[in-house]
């Protein structure tokens, strides 16, 4: 039964987050949905997203209604936890989380490389290389911090599809837990040691569809994307990158070049690890890449099935609508020589 919140009585959630083993990273939301916002997050929620607690599981019913009845044939998991990942990240308007599904599933046939047999232990190397982390503790809005580091990958270390592969995996974990729903995601980039060979390898057509899923093909809200350290050759990046940005979230990049000070009013100290000029400690790369493996099962059950669109008809609208972006190529890349 639920209450005025919203909150259904299912018994205990989980222990703390303080508590969850892989130095305190959100813990997997429990089997039947109980309501875990604060209510200073169901106050957010209802700001931000035009969550009214009061009709919540109404209108995770109308979704589910609307999935069974357009698309009776799409498998995929229809739960309420499930669901209102979608609701949120588009406003609770029932269209706009519902064309976000699809191309949520829709990604997994428009890029097979990245999604077949998509489980923590096919990204290993990239984990130990120490590419991605996800800092231990959020900032002061409840938001983690997923910290990328492009310079740590050589083209001749494996594909670069590896790298997208990892950072899926890590943002289907962050996006568990309904704090991270509400808060979302910052992202910290780190361009240290990133040459000519690294900016050059993964070409526009691969920016396009990176680009495509997180904004449009995944349930998660990115605030902002610091840059740091950004050699001249970011300007030939952000190039091939830019044309598929949406204006907002083309805004939300924020380039702060080596001043760690600039960093700093928007990250506070206290959240960054030394080399960031932090006072959290040095950077651990093992602790989320125990968390990612440690769910291993978890992906397995999630991706490691039939294709979840098979006998499904999908809208016009759906993402990577061909390979027109490779006609720019040639240009871009000598612009990419020129700026280095």
């Amino acid at each position: 039964m639920a209450d005025q919140n919203g909150h259904v009585d299912a018994g205990p959630a989980g222990p703390p987050m303080e508590q969850v083993a892989g130095a305190g990273f959100p813990a997997p939301p429990p089997p039947i949905y109980s309501c875990t916002l604060t209510p200073e997050l169901v106050a957010k929620a209802r700001e931000e997203l035009q969550e009214k607690p009061e009709w919540r599981l109404r209108d995770v019913q109308a979704l589910r209604d609307m999935i069974l009845k357009e698309q009776p044939n799409l498998r995929t998991r229809l739960d309420d936890a499930f669901l209102l990942r979608f609701l949120r990240a588009r406003k609770f308007d029932y269209d706009r989380a519902m064309q976000l599904l699809l191309n949520y599933h829709g990604s997994r046939r428009a890029w097979p490389e990245v999604f077949q047999d998509l489980k923590p232990s096919t990204v290993k190397h990239v984990l130990d290389l120490g590419f991605l982390t996800v800092l231990p503790r959020p900032d002061p809005q409840g938001r983690y911090i997923l910290c990328l580091r492009p310079g740590k990958w050589k083209p001749n270390d494996y594909h670069f599809v590896d790298n997208i592969r990892a950072i899926y995996l890590t943002l289907e974990k962050l996006i568990q837990p309904e704090e991270t729903q509400v808060n979302g995601i910052v992202i910290l980039v780190d361009y240290t040691g990133v040459g000519l060979s690294q900016a050059s390898n993964p070409g526009p057509l691969l920016a396009k569809k990176v680009v495509s899923i997180l904004q449009d093909g995944f349930p998660i809200r990115i605030k902002a994307v610091n840059i740091i350290n950004e050699p001249r050759i970011f300007k030939g990046i952000f190039a091939i990158i830019k044309p598929f940005l949406k204006e907002k979230m083309a805004e939300r990049y924020v380039l702060h070049g080596s001043d760690l000070s600039s960093l700093h009013r928007v990250i506070p100290r206290s959240v960054l690890p030394e080399e960031y000029g932090g006072v959290a400690g040095r950077l651990d790369m093992s602790a989320w890449a125990r968390t990612l493996l440690e769910a291993e099962e978890e992906f397995v059950v999630e991706f490691c099935q039939p294709d979840p669109l098979e006998g499904v008809v999908l809208p016009d609208s759906m993402l990577f609508e061909g390979d027109q972006a490779e006609d720019s190529y040639r240009s871009l890349r000598s612009q990419l020589y020129y700026c280095y």
